[in-house]
This record gives C-alpha cells, sequence and structure tokens, in this order.
C-alpha cells in the first residue's frame, strides 16, 4: 500500500521562500553559463587575452597551479564567472557542480568530473574544492558571474547585430539589379534571363518597359537599372556594432581603444596596464587567497611583470630622480627620519594616509 495517503503536494509560492531562491540561484547560474554572445569574435578575443595573461602568470607557493590549469581557470571565469576544481594530487576541473551552504559559505560540493566516455559525480568538503567566483551577487554568494551576464542587454545588441549582418549578407541580393529591356518575344526575353543566370553581383533580373507601366511606373524609369542592393547606412550597423563591440570589451576590462586602426604603441602599453593591474590582478589575488586556505601554503600569483604591465621608461626616470635626491639630501646632511618625511610629505612611503 502507497504510503502517502495525499496526492497532492502543497509549496509555498512566496517570494522569499526556498524554493523561489533555489530557482533564482539556478536562473542566474543558467544565464551566466549560456551567454547568448559566447561565440563572438569579440568575447573571444577578451577571453584569450585573459587566458593568455593567466597562462604566463607567475605562480610562487604551489606546483599545482601549472600553466595548463592557469588558462583553463582563466576561460572558464570569463565564461562562466567561476571556476571550480577538485583538489587531488593535481587540480582537477568540474564540468558542473551543486553545492550546500551554511552561513553562505559553502559547505560541501557534489561535482561532475567530465571523461571521455561519460562523467563522474562525486561530493567532497568544501575544503577539497578550489572556487573562484567573480561578480559574486549579494543574494547568491556562493556563485559568480559571468561578464556577459552583467551586460546581458549588451551582448544581446551584439548577438543581433552580427545576426542580422550575416542574414544579410547571405540572403541579400547584393550587387543585384533590375534592367528594364524593350519589349520582345517570350523566347527571346527567356534566353536573356537564363544568360544572367547564375552571375552574382550582375544584372539577375530582366523586365520589359510595359510591365514597368503596367506597374504604375513612367516610362522613363526603365533608362536606369533599379538597384537591389540593400541599403544599410540608415541603420548604423557599424556604428551599433562598434558601439556593442566597446561595451563588451569594457565589460571584460579591456580598452576599447586599443583596438583602433590608429592605436599606437603607447595606447597598447596603457590598454594592458588597465587590464593587468584592474582586472587581472585582482582576480589573480582572489586566486591566490583560495588557493592559500585550501593548498596549506602562502601562494602569490603576479600576472603584471610576465605582462611587462607597467612604465618601464617612467620607472627608470622615477628611479633617477629618487636616487639624485638621495643624493642631494645626503650632501645637504639631512637625516634619515627628515628624508622619509620629506618622502611622506609628496605621498611617497608608508603611513601616507592614502588607505
Amino acid at each position: 500500500m502507497w504510503p502517502f495517503k495525499r496526492k497532492t503536494e502543497t509549496r509555498s509560492a512566496m517570494a522569499a521562500g526556498y524554493t523561489a531562491q533555489i530557482i533564482a540561484a539556478r536562473e542566474s547560474y543558467v544565464a551566466g553559463v549560456s551567454g547568448i554572445a559566447e561565440l563572438t569574435a569579440t568575447v573571444q578575443t577578451c577571453v584569450s587575452l585573459w587566458e593568455s595573461a593567466f597562462a604566463q602568470a607567475d605562480v610562487t607557493g604551489t606546483d599545482l597551479l601549472d600553466r595548463r590549469t592557469m588558462a583553463l581557470i582563466a576561460r572558464s571565469a570569463a565564461i562562466r564567472g567561476e571556476a571550480v576544481l577538485l583538489i587531488r594530487d593535481r587540480l582537477i576541473p568540474c564540468a558542473d557542480w551543486d553545492l550546500s551552504t551554511k552561513d553562505g559559505t559553502p559547505r560541501a560540493y557534489r561535482v561532475t568530473v567530465p571523461e571521455a566516455g561519460g562523467s563522474t559525480s562525486t561530493t567532497v568538503l568544501a575544503a577539497e574544492v578550489l572556487h573562484l567566483r567573480l561578480g559574486v551577487d549579494p543574494v547568491a554568494p556562493w556563485t559568480g558571474q559571468a561578464p556577459l551576464r552583467r551586460a546581458s542587454l549588451t551582448a544581446s545588441l551584439l548577438h543581433e547585430i552580427e545576426t542580422a549582418l550575416r542574414d544579410t549578407w547571405r540572403d541579400a541580393p547584393i550587387g543585384s539589379q533590375i534592367a528594364h529591356m524593350p519589349e520582345g518575344s517570350a523566347d527571346d526575353m527567356a534566353a536573356m534571363r537564363s544568360a544572367f543566370k547564375g552571375r552574382r553581383g550582375s544584372a539577375l533580373i530582366v523586365e520589359g518597359v510595359a510591365q514597368a507601366v503596367g506597374a504604375g511606373m513612367h516610362p522613363n524609369a526603365g533608362k536606369v537599372p533599379d538597384q537591389l542592393t540593400p541599403d544599410l547606412q540608415r541603420a548604423m550597423p557599424a556604428d551599433l556594432l562598434d558601439a556593442a563591440r566597446g561595451a563588451i570589451c569594457a565589460a571584460y576590462g579591456v580598452l576599447p581603444a586599443m583596438f583602433s586602426l590608429s592605436a599606437q604603441g603607447p595606447l597598447v602599453r596603457e590598454a594592458q596596464r588597465h587590464l593587468a593591474g584592474w582586472i587581472l590582478q585582482p582576480m589573480a589575488e582572489l586566486l591566490a587567497e583560495e588557493a592559500s586556505a585550501k593548498l596549506g601554503g602562502a601562494v602569490m600569483i603576479d600576472v603584471g611583470r610576465p605582462l611587462q604591465a607597467f612604465d618601464a621608461g617612467g620607472r627608470a626616470r622615477a628611479l633617477s630622480q629618487l636616487i639624485e635626491a638621495m643624493g642631494r639630501a645626503k650632501e645637504l646632511g639631512l637625516s634619515p627620519e627628515e628624508l622619509a618625511g620629506a618622502l611622506k610629505a609628496v605621498n611617497w612611503g608608508g603611513g601616507d594616509a592614502l588607505a
């Protein structure tokens, strides 16, 4: 006998209920994974910059974060907003995962490891998992959000524009014309039409002057061929495409001016410094903090030095001026305390009240 006598189950429909929170968290996770602009060249360019930067980062304190693993973490973080790796004798990337939390902090994971013949699932504690999260939502602090998720409107616009341009170039009769010809016999017109068949960009359609008059057109209109190429300039696809691409690049921390045709070396170097200093190095610090807590040792990750993301000429000039100032201070007989006070006065030293 069926042990449950009630045939219906009543669940709470409150917005703050447990079921609503789980559905909202899962929706955020799925939407962050399946961004509609993931396959565009703009997004893949930004993802490749993240991946390449992490692949050549300096990692000290552990051998588990090798270059291949660092590149995989960067790509997963760029597309999904988070990366989960199972800690064993090496770091094993997870294709999917579920977790339980306590006080908003992950306590245990059920991870799925991809295999060539399928996948395997296992349940582990949070200390056995390396979990990098970006763009954390306060509603679900145990999940991350991809840049495309945080710029969903721009991603949708970029996707729609590129789709429209693709369909236009594929289906529109670009370069085709309607050629108005004098009236002739049916056989002559059929032969004329067959002669134009397959000549892309040429006159593909032949129309008699009498047909144009019957359609309400003036007979003089038959003297000039009618263009069938769509006028895309009025829709401003180039401007909209550039704006959408620029917004996507900005969401990934890449300065849009870096891809300008007139970009020079100083601009490219500043864009690299911006990407390394404001986007990649904070990500590296988050990953290093997580690795230090889970791998049992102090881990440090430096992205700036391999990328040369600093002004070498400016540093050299600053060092030269600093040495010159120290030598001048020594000539004047200033004590180290007096020199430290002078450096502090120009915000160059500890305790300058910047933090």
